[in-house]
């Protein structure tokens, strides 16, 4: 992205590199850090995405990927994905204006941190029948049950807004804050220490109906061109975790001495990081062309173009990480070393809003569409 970047986007790419390089926690055991996350609503990163009716700064697309693309390269530990890649665009996409008008300003201050819950994986394509959490109704307000197993940052959000089945038929939006009753949230050991995850369960979850967030027929499209708007912003992230494996291996292989030289002088050295750089080049360009060929978090999404970034990006990652580690050779899976965070972070990421093969499906249905209707 860096070489289609305007003069503003620069401006907030270097300060996110710059902060973020002395302020991220990969390593940190703390699932919250009150320090950082103030630090970045400070800088209006939490309002980046969130309309300026609203209170927010009415930025597109395009800047909260940069913004990730240096969250992803210093595996930050935040919610900020969850709390803005992932929860913005549903709510901008599917609230009521008065359900968005009550939650956005606060959310663009970094006053409250959301989660989602909206099935497995937080997948594009999914369908009633596959979300968790079921609601019902109870006079003028909602019952939820049900259990989501795996929840981003659940252990210290503030709220979660749920995609529920409801027995009716269909899908609705709700808001459930983390200490109502019938709520239990318990912490999972995550393989990747840099996303932290927690199991929801709902008990009888009894709402007002107030609750009620989404506008009518408004998740019939906009659930899935929200979660498709976080997968490209997921791309992002990756395409910035992708350049930094390549970075420290480039930087490990000039200073390991072998039989008297360094490392990275080695021809076949040479050949695996110039690959690495070729899939990382391949994704980054697939993510410009998409942010490019996109009409914004309101508009028309490209989810043709979305769908390359997100396979291109997801694979670029995941070979960029498991070569840094092969060219740090044994240390390379050790602690002290980041390699083995980045890798863990791709093999997450690669499983969450829509798997690799379930894009490449999406794009062959469309593309099948479009020609049986020509």
């Amino acid at each position: 992205m860096s070489a289609i970047l305007t003069e503003e986007q620069r401006a907030l790419q270097e300060t996110a590199a710059a902060y973020l390089a002395e302020h991220a926690n990969a390593r940190d055991g703390r699932d919250g850090d009150p320090a950082l996350w103030q630090g970045i609503a400070q800088l209006g990163w939490t309002a980046i995405i969130v309309p300026e009716a609203f209170g927010g700064l009415g930025l597109g697309l395009a800047e909260a990927a940069v913004l990730l693309e240096e969250s992803g390269r210093q595996l930050t530990r935040s919610p900020l994905f969850s709390g803005v890649a992932l929860t913005h665009p549903l709510l901008v996409r599917c609230a009521s204006e008065a359900a968005a008008g009550r939650l956005l300003p606060a959310l663009a201050e970094g006053r409250c941190i959301a989660t989602v819950i909206a099935g497995p994986g937080l997948s594009p394509f999914v369908t009633p029948a596959g979300l968790e959490i079921r609601a019902r109704r109870d006079g003028d307000g909602w019952v939820l049950d049900g259990s989501a197993p795996q929840v981003l940052d659940g252990d210290t959000a503030d709220t979660a807004f749920v995609v529920a089945r409801l027995d009716e038929g269909g899908m609705g939006l709700f808001e459930v804050p983390a200490g109502l009753a019938g709520v239990t949230r318990s912490p999972l050991a995550a393989w990747d220490l840099s996303r932290p995850q927690a199991r929801w369960q709902l008990a009888g979850v009894r709402l007002g109906a107030e609750a009620r967030l989404d506008a009518p027929g408004a998740l019939a499209d906009g659930l899935a061109a929200a979660l498709a708007a976080t997968a490209l912003l997921l791309a992002a992230e990756q395409v910035g975790g992708a350049a930094r494996c390549i970075e420290l291996t480039v930087a490990y292989t000039r200073e390991r001495q072998q039989f008297g030289r360094p490392v990275a002088a080695f021809q076949a050295v040479k050949h695996r990081c110039a690959e690495m750089m070729v899939k990382l080049e391949g994704a980054r360009s697939a993510l410009g062309g998409a942010l490019a060929a996109g009409g914004g978090l309101q508009g028309a999404l490209a989810l043709d173009e979305i769908a390359v970034a997100r396979v291109q990006a997801a694979e670029a990652y995941r070979f960029c990480a498991a070569e840094a580690i092969q060219l740090h050779g044994g240390v390379g899976f050790t602690w002290e070393y980041d390699p083995q965070l980045h890798f863990k972070r791709a093999q997450w990421g690669s499983q969450w809003f829509g798997t690799p093969d379930a894009w490449r499906d999406a794009v062959a249905d469309s593309l099948l569409g479009r020609r049986n209707s020509a």
